[in-house]
């Protein structure tokens, strides 16, 4: 039944009868400009680390609103749904992708998930992923990679308004217009998302996404006072109110919460630059954001619960480029940043925790001879809270002709411990009054709760607790492009992360009451390798194949070797104890084996179509057998494949309409993916009203 449903809709692609705007053909892959992958703009062909980039046009076609719509298309990406939307990339947790707008970080993790939803894809000129460890660059946070969102600047003078209704009600409303005059330009960006939220089983009042109302809006102003000499100033601010609707289940008691959750995320950087002459250019950037947040639930057994999280982060920088006859090409840069959080998890809310850190580093570039590029890098950070940081990264890319190419690259990530990691101290009593208390102060509290009879026992990794070291990884990446023409276009690549020191959170007491105590340690050494490939098939002028495909491999070395000890149990059929086998030993929970994607496109005359499978394997979910690892005999959530489609029409270059349909075969999972809906459909109207490019 789905590969007939799926057949058909390809051959209604492929016969279809619209006039649809002419696609690019392959002949400008690797032509995009790319800036996160060096700091630098480079061709994305010249570039020696797994670099790919998301167009405007990909995400409009695409019908995405939010940040996460476009992401769970891409190969070798999955989106988790604990604590918001998180990215997990080559198998690690969305705590080590940093996220970048304009190449500035964006603060406010819960349990280390930045939720993507927070981010409106109505001003993005394009989407820049790195994998890899990039922490030479970007420091902490960035051990799987980065992902850095651009904005459109302006350059030209513009107006659009667009307008898109959907299923549960949900509306997106977006305005934008720029104006280039003289040496003055400006670029304003504004946007309004509401929702009713779904519910995934009918007639269920428990709700996957609650009902919420997001308002975005950003400006950007720039000043060129010279052919050499330019300053931009860029604000944006993202508020957001959601309802929540809340049903926790621990220690088998479900506890049922309503409330308000209320977000508020504000951006601002100052950028002056000056190129003293071809080889000389000097950046100096200051940026501050911040992050608010609070929610207040009232508990289904009576008690209120109330939750206040405020993060601000600062940051100056000086960036020096220096190129010598497209030979060589040094970046170099200083910085130094101050970060604080105030919480009532961080004891109390008024209690102000701080960290401040100064950094350097410094890459070269270097092209011995036209086919061969060589890329060494290093940073160091010292930290207040941690030992100093080194983050060495060495790369090369060689060119063997025009079709083919090479690349290779080694790196050392970092992350430091968090703020709460470091200094949580928080009871849950929406969720069975579980308390998660940071490693500052854990043995301290719960001695002073033993002291007065409050706790019934205490875990072995209770006395294992102690100073938390950053989490460090290294990774290889080496893989490749070959083009043979302009209709094929095949890359690959292979990866291993070999991370030390990985933070996990044990249980480390009981409460007399039965409650559980949990903390920080470092505990795992833990690997993820696999490979990825993209595949680009331009099958005529009108119509091209996109296709993806990631096979990941992870586990705990700890783990493994317990089970080449003969040190691990598992159950057989009937219930009884029996030693487990390496072959049954599944790695890391919540992380497919096997992911793809695919893409067919249709696109001629100003109008297009086009429909989009996403594919994922099983998972591991719950450790069923109690053996503190994950194997073949636990549970596991399913695989499946979610189809999504659209079509689109312009009208005279100034008027666009585009109908689509997400998960069209209606898949849903209520108990793995709360936050995949049902099936949906959308309509979007795109109106140009001004569109002047500055002669």
């Amino acid at each position: 039944m789905l590969k007939s449903c799926i057949l058909g809709l390809i051959l209604s692609f492929t016969y279809t009868t619209i006039d649809a705007q002419q696609s690019d053909t392959l002949s400008g892959i690797g032509n995009e400009v790319v800036v996160t992958a060096t700091k630098t703009e480079r061709r994305l062909s010249n570039v020696a680390v797994p670099v790919s980039i998301i167009s405007q046009k990909k995400i409009q076609q695409a019908g995405s609103l939010r940040l996460n719509d476009i992401l769970q298309e891409q190969t070798g990406i999955y989106l988790t749904s604990g604590f918001g939307t998180g990215v997990q990339m080559q198998g690690l947790s969305p705590d080590y992708t940093l996220i970048l707008i304009d190449g500035e970080p964006l603060v406010g993790r819960t349990a280390g998930v930045l939720d993507l939803n927070r981010i409106t894809v109505g001003n993005i000129k394009q989407i820049e992923i790195v994998k890899g460890p990039s922490s030479s660059l970007y420091g902490s946070e960035a051990m799987a990679g980065v992902i850095n969102i651009i904005t459109d600047k302006p350059n030209k003078t513009t107006l659009k308004a667009s307008a898109r209704y959907g299923s549960y009600n949900t509306s997106d409303l977006n305005l934008s217009g720029s104006i280039r005059k003289n040496k003055f330009a400006y670029q304003g960006f504004v946007n309004g998302y509401a929702t009713d939220g779904f519910s995934i089983r009918p007639n269920s009042v428990e709700r996957s996404i609650a009902p919420i109302k997001r308002f975005t809006m950003q400006h950007n102003l720039n000043y060129y006072f010279s052919p050499k000499t330019s300053a931009s100033f860029n604000f944006r601010m993202n508020e957001e109110k959601i309802i929540n609707i809340i049903a926790v289940t621990n220690n088998g008691a479900v506890t049922t919460s309503n409330g308000v959750e209320k977000n508020k995320d504000y951006n601002a950087t100052f950028q002056l630059a000056h190129r003293f002459n071809n080889h000389l250019k000097n950046t100096s950037r200051i940026y501050g954001t911040k992050f608010e947040s609070s929610q207040e639930l009232l508990t289904s057994n009576g008690s209120p619960y109330t939750d206040y999280f405020k993060q601000q982060f600062g940051r100056i920088e000086n960036q020096t480029d220096y190129t010598i006859n497209d030979l060589l090409e040094l970046n170099a840069g200083v910085g130094y940043t101050i970060e604080t959080a105030n919480s009532n998890r961080y004891d109390k809310t008024e209690s102000t925790k701080k960290n401040q850190i100064g950094y350097a580093f410094l890459q070269t570039e270097w092209r011995p001879i036209k086919q061969l590029t060589l890329i060494a890098g290093a940073r160091y950070d010292n930290n207040e809270l941690y030992a100093a940081a080194f983050s060495p990264k060495l790369a090369l890319q060689y060119k063997i002709n025009k079709s083919f190419q090479l690349k290779a690259s080694i790196g050392r990530g970092f992350k430091a411990p968090d703020f709460r990691q470091l200094y949580l101290n928080f009871t849950n009593a929406a969720a069975g009054g579980y308390s998660v208390f940071g490693t500052v102060e854990a043995q301290k509290i719960i001695n002073q709760l033993n002291s007065i009879g409050q706790i019934a026992s205490f875990e072995n990794d209770f006395y294992q607790l102690g100073e938390l070291k950053p989490e460090f990884s290294t990774g290889i990446n080496i893989g490749g492009s070959f083009k043979p023409g302009n209709k094929i276009h095949f890359t690959f690549n292979f990866f291993r992360n070999n991370i030390e020191n990985l933070i996990d959170s044990r249980l480390v007491a009981y409460r007399t009451g039965g409650s559980q105590i949990f903390s920080y340690l470092n505990v795992k050494n833990a690997f993820t390798q696999g490979i990825e490939t993209d595949f680009h098939y331009q099958l005529s002028n009108a119509f091209n194949v996109n296709a993806g495909y990631q096979l990941l491999i992870t586990g705990d070395k700890d783990e493994i070797n317990k089970i080449n000890d003969g040190k691990v149990f598992t159950r057989d059929a009937n219930g009884f104890s029996r030693l487990m086998e390496k072959s049954e030993y599944v790695g890391l929970p919540n992380r497919s084996k096997h992911m793809a994607n695919l893409k067919l496109q249709y696109e001629k005359n100003n109008a297009f179509a086009n429909i989009r499978l996403i594919y994922r394997s099983k998972w591991a979910v719950t450790d069923t057998d109690g053996n503190g690892l994950f194997n073949t005999n636990d549970a596991f959530a399913k695989g499946f494949v979610q189809v999504n489609t659209a079509i689109g029409k312009t009208i005279a270059q100034q008027f666009n309409l585009q109908i689509g349909v997400n998960n069209l075969l209606d898949y849903a999972d209520v108990s793995n993916l709360p936050n995949m809906p049902g099936r949906n459909f959308y309509t979007t109207i795109t109106y140009q009203f001004v569109q002047k490019t500055k002669k």
